[in-house]
């Protein structure tokens, strides 16, 4: 065929194109779509290696990069294998070199640590400051141990300085109390004689120190008897309790309250000597002082003398 001159298919348009024959404008416009396919047929040219300040940007984004490689003015005519083939040669050529560095650089890196000089100093000054802040430390540690037994010591002595300003109180107020109580009991001992008449009070009621509001009641059997009346020996009673109580809470055993339980017991004999005269004051009265005995038993067992009352109830 090459003897016959017969040319090939792929030449016949520029053949035709050389002797410059005149076609239709369809002819052309088939003419261009020819060119085209021509053009298409051509090989895709070979893209370049990827830059490699490409991947040193501080702000790079694998999907970003990825993605411009596919659009915009840096397009690659690559297929997506071609470059996974190429990222992974690229990926096993900087391995290959990081471990030319290392295998370059080891002896060098096992003698860093021999080969540093001159720190001596600065080293020995650190742990200088560090062992002085360490003593400041326990300075510092041993005072506040120090200040807190000190404060300790000082609450302490300032508690027991308030129990004993306390104590020292309660003992006054002891010592008032019996005193006006040994007072109240005086003033009413003083009674006229067995004999009948009135009654001398040598000293007013009102100087005493409490007025007790069972003594302020309206007794209406008192009429007639001349012994102190269930109301008075009420309040007595009373007071006696509360200096009893006043006693216990001071301490039995000081000094103290043992120089006033005389004056105590005293008192409370006097108590009882008077409640005695009044019951039997009532018995003698019948049936107009039943209540008076009554009122009277209350106090007996108020003072926790019931024995005593029933003594009393015994004797004609």
């Amino acid at each position: 065929m090459a003897q016959l001159g017969i040319p090939s298919p792929a030449f016949s348009r520029p053949a035709s194109s050389s002797y410059g024959f005149n076609l239709p404008s369809s002819s052309a416009s088939s003419s261009s779509s020819a060119g085209d396919d021509d053009d298409d047929d051509e090989p895709l040219p070979f893209p370049a290696a990827l830059a490699r300040r490409d991947f040193l940007a501080p702000d790079f984004d694998p999907a970003a990069y990825l993605s411009a490689l596919h659009s915009g003015p840096t397009v690659r005519h690559q297929t997506l294998e071609d470059l996974r083939t190429e990222l992974r040669d690229r990926s096993s050529a900087i391995s290959a070199e990081l471990l030319e560095l290392v295998n370059s650089n080891y002896t060098s890196f096992l003698s860093l640590g021999d080969e540093l000089k001159g720190g001596e100093e600065r080293v020995e000054d650190v742990r200088v400051a560090l062992l002085g802040f360490k003593r400041a430390i326990l300075e510092v540690q041993s005072r506040v141990r120090e200040r807190r037994v000190e404060v300790g010591a000082l609450n302490e002595e300032l508690r027991s300085v308030k129990s004993a300003v306390e104590t020292g109180r309660s003992m006054l107020e002891l010592d008032e109390r019996v005193t006006a109580l040994e007072a109240r009991l005086a003033v009413d001992s003083i009674t006229k004689p067995t004999n009948g008449g009135t009654l001398h009070e040598e000293f007013d009621d009102s100087e005493s120190e409490e007025d007790d509001e069972d003594e302020e009641e309206d007794d209406s059997d008192d009429d007639g008897f001349v012994s102190s009346s269930p109301g008075k020996l009420v309040g007595l009673a009373r007071d006696y309790i509360y200096i009893d109580r006043l006693a216990t809470s001071i301490g039995r055993d000081t000094p103290f309250v043992k120089k006033m339980e005389e004056r105590i017991m005293r008192c409370r004999n006097t108590i009882l000597l008077d409640l005695s005269t009044a019951l039997k004051e009532a018995r003698k009265a019948g049936t107009r002082g039943q209540g008076r005995i009554i009122r009277f038993l209350a106090i007996y067992r108020l003072l926790d003398a019931q024995a005593e009352a029933v003594r009393v109830l015994k004797e004609k």
